[in-house]
Formats: C-alpha cells, structure tokens, sequence
C-alpha cells in the first residue's frame, strides 16, 4: 500500500519536470550550438594571378593574391611567388621559336602547385613581353609573331585562364612600374606625396613620375591617368628604346668602332681587359644595325684603359642634347618636366647600384668610388670577385658610369634632387616593377567576391539567443514551481 501510495505522490509531479529537463537541456545545446556556428571564425578567400614579365635578357613568373573583397573596388594584391625561368628572353629565340614556349614549362609547373587547385581555372594568366620583344618586333615581325605563338600554344596547356600575351609599350611598363612602387609603400591607398620610378632594363629605360608643373598639355604623349582607390592620379612617364644598359654599351661601341677598327681601347674597361669580339655580333641589333661599318673586319679587339671621365664622355656622346622644342628637354628632344620629390630606382638600376656599394653614397661619392673603381686593373677585379661571371664582371664600370651619366645628364638630376633617389629590390617581400603595377589594374576588372558570413545576421542571432534565454528562463521557473509542492507534501507524510 505504501509503494502505491509513494507512486501517486509522484504521478502529479514528476512526469513534467522531466518533459522540462529535457526541454531545457535541448534549449541549452541548441543556444550552445547557435553561438558556437556564429562565431566560427570566417576563412578569407583570395584570388590569385600571374604574371609572366617576358624581358629582353630573361622572363620571370609571378604570381600574386589578393582578398576575393575589394577595398575601394581596388584588389590588395601581394606577390606570393616568384620564378626566374631558366635561359635567355624569348626574344632571343627568334630562330627557333619553339624553345620559347619550352623554356617556361618549370616555372608554369611551380605555379600550379602554388595556386590552389580550385582557383586553377579562374586565375588570370598573363605575358608582358617589354623591350627585347619590341626590338625583335621592328626588326623581324614574322620572328615576333612566331614567339608569341609558340609562347601562347604552351601557355594554353595549362589549367589558368590565360589571357594572351602582348607586347607592352614602353609607356605602360614605364607606368606599372609607378604604380608597383607608391603601392607598396602604402602612398595610393593613404594619399601621400607619390615616389617617382626609374626603371633600367636591358633595352630600355623609363622614367615615371607626379610633377605639379605637367598637366599633361605639353607633350600629351607622356601623359598617362591612374584610377586607383578613388584618387586620380596625372603621370609623367617616358620610355626610351635603346638606352637600357645592354643597348647602350653597343650604343657606345658602335660610336668607338664607326671606322672599322681591328683595336679599340675602351676607357669604361678595365686596364688588362682584352677580348676579340665579333663586328657582326655587336652590330646585329636594330638600335645600332644601321651604324654598321661598311668595310670592317670580321672581329675586332676590345680592350680596357680604365678611365672614368673619358668613359663618362663616351656615353654622353650617344644622348642629343641639342634639339628640344619643348620648354624643357631630357635627351633626343624628349619633353620632361623638372624631376621632383622621391624616387625609386629598380632592375638594373638597383644590381649595379648594389654590386659596386653605391645605393646608399650622395653624388660625390658616387663619382669618386666610380673613378677608383674604373681605374682598378683587370687583375685585381678578377681576383675580388671570382664567383661572378666574367662577362657582368666586365661591365660594371661601364654600367656604373652609364647609369651615373643617365641620371645627372639625360634626367637632370642635381646633387640635391640625387639623394632623392632610392635604390630598391623589393618593397614588403614583393619585387619592384611593372607586374605588380599591371596585376593591380588588372584586379579592377575583376570582379570581386562576397566575403564569407555567418549562418546567421546579427539581428536573428541575437533574436534567437534572446528567445532561447527567455525559454530557458521560464522552464527554470516551472520546475522550480513543481519541485515546491513535492517538497511540501514530503514534509506532511513525515
């Protein structure tokens, strides 16, 4: 009797609290579940591209990420990878167009392991083929269009959106370049006073630069306008064919070799230089073919007396100094404004540069370590530098002077205006130079991705966490409720 007694206390009671527990327990790991999904933290998602920078002495692969949402409608890209490909440009496999393609297949290979294999086929691929590619162009079109086809058949068998290849102008790549170096420096995106940017190929040169006395009116040509987060930006920016520093020491043989000589002493050689070279070979380039001297021998003798202002007069004699038509002139009657504010030296500039010890010397500097070092014998340079290639090794004296000559007498650059410019490799991990400045422009025309959100907006996470929290609340109060009267009753019977 007792048992079925104690069984009818707990029929009114126990039932419901345990329907309410259960409830309540569901209610607390759904509310736990909610908050946990909610504030799971979001995984960015990037875009990649690639560019192939296709130069006159070797092509480069680089691929860049940036966040799939934009800032500004502008992608933050950041260069991620780099690969030099093995061999000579593209350019210089005129004769065997094949070997182009060919060449780029370990670098394109590194790519497809660096780009995620789901990003495979809507990242761009592209190729800027610049001043080697240019010259190949004047000189054999039918040359350039079989590299390119060659270049294009290989590109294809890989799983990116390829996107051509082209030749860039020299304005472009003298632009991208600009545009590479005040972004990474942050300059664009915080509105600070912009970096000019020097860049010195292997055949050519450019310079780009903001000047408040160009508005683009005189020598229109140079003008180029940048959109980038929300600024506009009015460029000067000039290219010239020919002067990079590979072009313009034929420049400058050529001018010591017009009378068909079997010698040469050369003053931006060391003393003790002596090498025969072939007149065909220097003269096979379309910046100095027609110079070529009618009657010469096959090869002549090329060798170094080490002198640095006799050298420094050699270069200049390949810069026209004497016509402009404009209000002012660099060289070959090119309109420039005065050069203003920083600058950024990159490429060649800044391997010379660095090599010979100079990025960090004021001009005087400069051109007393030049003196000393062009006067160095041959022998002793040798001995200094036994890990580097005999041909760079050769060329430095002439490089330094050539870029020293370039700076102060084809730019204008003062004593006060030179310690304005920094020589420079890589800004924040990303190499100085057009590709960067081209993938940027490119992102514009990308469309950006909707960023990653959580399950669910603010609103209804914090209605539902509300309503669990009130529910949880109220079940609380109900077994409260119950568990009283069971109390009570349990007293009494005592």
């Amino acid at each position: 009797m007792s048992a079925q007694r104690e069984m009818k206390e707990k029929s009114p009671w126990h039932t419901p609290v345990i329907i309410i527990t259960v409830i309540g327990v569901i209610a607390i790991v759904a509310l736990v579940t909610v908050a946990v999904l909610q504030n799971k933290p979001l995984s960015k998602k990037y875009k990649y591209g690639i560019v192939l920078d296709a130069g006159s002495s070797h092509t480069a692969l680089y691929i860049y990420q940036w966040p799939a949402e934009k800032d500004n409608n502008t992608g933050r890209v950041l260069q991620t990878h780099s690969c030099k490909v093995q061999g000579p440009g593209i350019s210089s496999y005129a004769s065997a167009p094949w070997k182009a393609g060919e060449s780029l297949t370990e670098c394109m290979e590194k790519a497809k392991q660096e780009v995620p294999g789901k990003r495979h086929h809507e990242t761009p691929l592209y190729l800027g083929a610049t001043a080697g590619m240019r010259l190949l162009n004047v000189e054999n079109s039918s040359a350039s269009d079989k590299v390119f086809q060659a270049v294009e058949e290989a590109l294809q068998k890989f799983p990116f959106s390829f996107q051509g290849a082209r030749i860039l102008s020299g304005q472009e790549e003298g632009a991208f370049g600009w545009v590479t170096v005040n972004y990474l420096d942050d300059r664009l995106k915080q509105g600070l006073e912009t970096t000019g940017a020097l860049d010195l190929g292997g055949a050519s040169t450019q310079i780009s630069f903001v000047s408040s006395n160009y508005d683009g009116s005189e020598s229109p040509d140079n003008s180029v306008t940048f959109r980038l987060y929300g600024n506009d930006y009015n460029l000067y920016t000039h290219s010239f064919l020919c002067y990079g520093k590979d072009q313009a020491l034929r420049l400058v043989l050529a001018q010591q070799t017009l009378s068909g000589p079997e010698i040469i002493s050369d003053p931006c050689f060391h003393l003790g230089y002596n090498e025969s070279k072939d007149y065909s070979t220097l003269y096979d380039s379309p910046c100095v073919s027609n110079r070529k001297p009618q009657r010469a021998p096959a090869s002549f003798y090329h060798t170094g007396i080490g002198n640095f202002q006799q050298c420094q007069e050699n270069i200049k004699s390949v810069f026209n100094f004497t016509s402009c038509k404009y209000s002012r002139c660099s060289f070959n009657g090119v309109f420039q404004p005065l050069v203003q504010g920083p600058f950024g030296a990159f490429s060649a500039y800044y391997f010379v540069m660095d090599f010979l010890n100079l990025t960090s010397a004021n001009l005087a500097e400069v051109k007393d370590k030049l003196k000393r070092y062009c006067a160095t014998p041959w022998s002793e340079i040798l001995k200094e530098h036994r890990n580097v290639k005999v041909k760079y090794l050769a060329e430095y004296c002439f490089s330094g002077t050539y870029i020293l000559t370039l700076l102060t007498e084809g730019y204008n650059f003062t004593s006060e205006s030179y310690s304005e410019i920094k020589f420079i490799k890589q800004i924040k991990g990303s190499d100085a130079g057009w590709t960067l400045g081209y993938m940027l422009n490119l992102t514009n025309m990308i469309p950006a991705e909707a960023p990653d959100s959580p399950p669910l907006p603010h609103t209804g996470y914090v209605s539902i966490v509300s309503i669990m929290a009130i529910l949880i609340f109220i079940l609380l109060i109900l077994s409260i409720c119950l568990l009283c009267p069971r109390c009570s009753k349990q007293l009494q019977i005592v």
